[in-house]
């Protein structure tokens, strides 16, 4: 977990805010082209020419609905695009999720973004790349918590003392204590970074921690013959959950298909 608390108080799924809100993604991003695109033709009928026949609506209402009918039809069509695009997204994040190292800062962040939502919390994402953050990557809440996340994708370079104190001003800005604030690397803290933390209540979370917590929240699926969980693996045929007692004779395996985007859901299931 990424914030202190019992699993049992913790343990559950958030949502995300992104470009569209989680809900309508959720449903319409699970449609196929072909019912996508006819969901949206029969949004607009039934607003731009259903409703208004029906009532011999006439004049500037008429023209007024089948506008109505025409954005809420592209609204779906665009839903559905950006579904598949953030599903794009998250398969090209897979397919470096056994390296953290290998993610870009966007990537690293959307991937803490996610250990968060399925440990219960709902996610903001407020970092951009390029553009000026106010030292806040992700705002999570649960209940009445708030957390303010700061992700530092470092590899090498430890992550020193001003980093905290950034942190902390940030807090202190947004009204928040110290015990709100949760600062994530890659690499490591400095000792004078851990000592600044400890005293203002600042939760630090390295490359093993965080590690630690991906794995807690990362599904496990049963061996078919002999229940030990499974691992995630790949060949050039695509992805595939194997029992890790191969060694030991057991040939338990499932074949996940081509699609990474499965995997993921195995990965970071609840």
């Amino acid at each position: 977990m990424l914030v202190g608390g019992s699993e049992g108080e913790q343990r559950g799924e958030g949502g995300t805010i992104t470009v569209l809100d989680d809900v309508l993604t959720w449903i319409i991003g699970r449609l196929g082209m072909g019912p996508a695109m006819l969901l949206g033709a029969a949004i607009y009928a039934a607003i731009g020419l259903v409703l208004p026949l029906s009532f011999d609506w006439h004049g500037p209402l008429l023209v007024v609905l089948n506008v109505l009918g025409v954005t809420w039809g592209w609204l779906i069509t665009v839903v559905w695009l950006i579904s598949r695009v953030q599903a794009a997204q998250r398969r090209h994040l897979l397919e470096w999720t056994t390296s953290l190292r290998l993610l870009t800062a966007e990537e690293f962040e959307w991937i803490v973004g996610e250990v968060c939502r399925r440990e219960g919390w709902y996610v903001e994402e407020t970092g951009h790349q390029g553009a000026p953050d106010g030292n806040v990557d992700l705002r999570i809440r649960r209940g009445k918590q708030e957390r303010l996340v700061q992700c530092k994708r470092w590899t090498s370079k430890m992550v020193g003392v001003d980093e905290v104190r950034k942190l902390a001003g940030t807090l202190m800005r947004e009204g928040l204590h110290g015990e709100a604030g949760i600062l994530v690397t890659l690499s490591d803290f400095t000792e004078q970074a851990a000592a600044e933390a400890a005293k203002l209540g600042i939760e630090l979370v390295d490359n093993r921690k965080l590690m630690a917590r991906i794995a807690n929240v990362r599904a496990s699926e049963p061996c078919p013959i002999c229940a030990t969980p499974m691992l995630l693996d790949r060949s050039k045929y695509g992805w595939w959950l194997r029992c890790p007692d191969w060694a030991a004779g057991c040939v338990g395996k499932r074949d996940l298909g081509a699609d990474p985007g499965r995997a993921l859901d195995l990965l970071l299931a609840d």
